[in-house]
This record gives structure tokens, sequence and C-alpha cells, in this order.
């Protein structure tokens, strides 16, 4: 069976060992794929592995022995699956291997907003011996015991950071929608009193036609003076020209935001423009660590040998 990685490099850092995914077949690893380069790169495949790489119906004509895509990542927003159906190819994900490599990276956005270590941090190189006090006082910090976290997305990653929460001292609430189910341990609010709870307002909901810009200027404006707004999530579940503005007037006392609307963002995305106080972006790593790495390779894996094997396992198609 030939396997073909589009993208092993968003996997991969020279510490993961692919030995046990070489067993499964003929493994062929790319650090990158062009969009030019993708229909000869798949002319031979079984197998294609993608992380980021666009799996298009021009894509899976060029491989006419392909009968498996598996998505290195939990989304599959960049494999067409409506053209995999139509061609009776499947399609697999891995869910679940960085729920707590995501938490973590989500209360690290928290900290650094609530605590302001890293600018502090800078402030040591740059005023020291000059002033001759030890201290600083110009940008305002503020205790996480006793505010509100309100979570938007109450799965397997929203209960791990509710979990972390709790530890801090936190008050955790859910946002109700619709046909949610109930939970005794976090309670779920309804949207009115949901955002004007929530000093932390933090996303972990799939990104879908109903959630596409569900933080949008009517939702940003109904959140509490000064609150945060944190996503780990997916990009467009922000609308991003409200937050931008939000951050400006002061509204917003900040954003911390791991994913954005477009990967990788034009140089005129709205979020990069400079002058934007208390907004802090990192490039879609709160599920790199090497744990979370290495369990996504095993998911890989586990999905070639239960095709193999006629069995199902995280099919999407």
């Amino acid at each position: 069976m030939n396997l073909v990685f589009l993208d092993a490099s968003t996997l991969d850092r020279r510490d993961i060992d692919f030995s046990q995914l070489e067993k499964e077949g003929t493994l062929t690893l790319h650090p990158t794929t062009a969009p030019a380069e993708t229909c000869s790169r798949v002319a031979d495949a079984e197998v294609i592995i993608s992380n980021k790489v666009p799996v298009t119906a021009e894509v899976l004509d060029a491989a006419p022995r392909l009968r498996l895509v598996v998505s290195a990542a939990t989304g599959v927003n960049q494999i067409d699956l409506d053209a995999c159906r139509d061609r009776k190819i499947g399609v697999a994900n891995v869910a679940g291997y960085s729920t707590e490599s995501v938490a973590q990276h989500t209360f690290s956005l928290i900290l650094e907003l609530a605590t302001r270590t890293i600018t502090y941090s800078s402030k040591v190189r740059q005023d020291w011996p000059a002033s001759p006090i030890f201290t600083r006082l110009d940008h305002p910090t503020f205790e996480l015991a006793g505010k509100t976290l309100g979570i938007v997305g109450l799965g397997t990653i929203g209960r791990a950071v509710a979990r972390i929460a709790s530890a801090f001292g936190m008050k955790v609430i859910a946002y109700a929608r619709e046909g949610s189910s109930a939970d005794e341990s976090i309670p779920r609010i309804r949207e009115g009193d949901f955002f004007s709870q929530a000093d932390i307002v933090s996303l972990h909901c799939p990104l879908t036609p109903e959630t596409q810009h569900f933080m949008n200027a009517a939702r940003i404006s109904a959140m509490k003076p000064g609150a945060l707004l944190i996503n780990t999530s997916r990009g467009p579940l922000i609308e991003d020209a409200a937050l931008s503005d939000a951050l400006r007037s002061g509204q917003l006392g900040g954003a911390g935001l791991d994913v954005l609307a477009v990967e990788p963002p034009p140089a005129d995305h709205p979020l990069l423009e400079e002058g934007i106080p208390n907004l802090l972006i990192t490039p879609h790593t709160a599920w790199s660590t090497r744990e979370a790495r290495s369990r996504l390779l095993e998911g890989i894996i586990a999905n070639i040998r239960s095709y193999k094997a006629g069995e199902n396992l995280n099919r999407i198609v």
C-alpha cells in the first residue's frame, strides 16, 4: 500500500518516529506540498495523509488508486468531502489527541493577559539599572480567583479548560445553546446573561455555518467592559473587524488567539495591524506539543490499520 504524507513537517520537527507508520506500506514523506505539486505526488497513492494541503476533486481524480484520505488533524475542512463520497473514497480524522495541550495553551493566553509576564520580562532588560525601583505598575494585572470564565463549547477541550479554571478558583459557566444537555457541575447560561456575567469568554466550539462569526459585533458589545476573549478553536468563529474595533476602543480588556480566519494570514489582515492593544496571537500552535503530536501519529496509524481490516474507525466518509 502506497502512503503519501503531503505535509509531514506540520507533525514532525525531527522528534517523531515514523517507523510504525512505515510498517503499514510504502511511505513517502513530503515536508510541504505546494498546490501545483499535489496532483503529481498522489498519482500512485492509495492513502493520502494531509494536515493542511487541500485535497480537492482535482487531486482525487489525479489519484486513481486512492482509497482513503486521513486528516492529520481533527478538522477536515482541507478535504472535499462531497467529492470523496462521490468517488467512494474514505475519509478519517483524529479526534481527542490534543485536548490537554489546547487546554494548557488556552490558559497560557489567559495568564499572560492577566499577569503580563512577557511584557514585564522585556522591561527588565530595557529599564534597569536606569530605574531606581525594581518594580513596575504601568501594565495592570489581575487575579483569576473569583473571576467568571464563560466557555462556549463544552466538549472535551472545554471541560479540560473548566477543570484548570476551577483550580485557579474561578467560577465556570457554559453558553447554553438550543438543545444542549444539562450539566450539574457547570451551569449553562442563556446568551444575554452569559455575556454579561463572564469576565473571560473562551471559545471551544466547532466551526459550522451556525457558528461562523459567532462572536460578531453584537455579541462582543454584549460582553462585560474590559473582558477578555480567547479563541483556540477556529478562526472564523470571530468577526475580525469587530474584535479589532473593540480592542482599539478599550471595550475589551484583551484577546488571545491561536487561530485566524485565514491561515497563513494575508499582510493586510485586520488583526495584524499596528496599534491594537492587548492582543496576543500565536501561530496555531496550541495542539503542537510533542505528546500531542505523538498521539496524532498513533491515531493516523490506527485509522489506516482500521481501513485495512475493513473497519470504520474515525470515519467521516
